[in-house]
């Protein structure tokens, strides 16, 4: 096992990629199972990952995304989206898997997929929007760790059109919205900003243990 901690540190947010690095299928399919694994509110995965590897593609998105180059350079382009309804329909499919997988009868299942559908039928979209956008930030941090460990480097981004994005990727087609948008591959050798030392706040600020 490595070391995590070396492994974080050796992490930065990418700001020059190297254009002619590809990812191996097998760390695209590492991160594609990780973000299907990670942790959402209730198990109810209100998430789509989109991995777009079209240089056309990529090159249409870069002034979607202010201008930086890094969506082009990347090897591949991880798009978080969230699902724009969470609806009755929605929630009984989870419960249905769990049926599926774990063979847990409705019994059990039911009192908490009602009270599910009774929460959710009270939220309006906005308030959906932005519970699902915190399980999207979830999924990214723990995409970003998985990059730490396997030595991808990525370049996790907020800054971009989203409408823009859902326009060109069709996402409205599919009821999602991007929210989040993740450039991974390798670093260029003269990426500057790789040598750089981190700067945090030093850790006695940032954790208060309470004996």
């Amino acid at each position: 096992m490595g070391d995590i901690i070396k492994d974080l540190e050796w992490r930065y947010a990418v700001k020059k990629f190297d254009k002619e690095a590809k990812l191996e299928e097998d760390k695209v399919e590492k991160l594609k199972r990780a973000f299907n694994l990670t942790a959402t509110s209730y198990g109810l995965q209100p998430l789509k990952l989109l991995v777009v590897s079209n240089k056309e593609l990529q090159d249409k998105l870069v002034p979607l995304s202010y201008g930086q180059a890094q969506v082009a350079q990347a090897s591949h382009v991880l798009v978080f989206c969230v699902e724009k309804s969470v609806d009755d329909q929605y929630i009984k499919g989870y419960f249905n898997k769990i049926k599926e997988v774990r063979g847990t009868d409705d019994t059990t299942l039911e009192p908490y997929q009602e009270a599910l559908i009774k929460e959710f039928s009270k939220k309006d979209p906005r308030e959906i929007n932005s519970w699902a956008t915190k399980q999207a930030y979830l999924a990214m941090g723990n995409l970003l760790t998985v990059c730490a460990i396997e030595q991808i480097d990525a370049c996790p981004m907020e800054g971009f059109n989203s409408e823009g994005y859902d326009s060109l990727l069709e996402l409205e087609n599919k009821g999602l919205s991007a929210v989040l948008v993740m450039p991974v591959g390798y670093r260029a050798t003269d990426d500057v900003f790789s040598g750089f030392k981190k700067v945090r706040r030093n850790i006695n600020s940032t954790v208060i243990e309470l004996k």
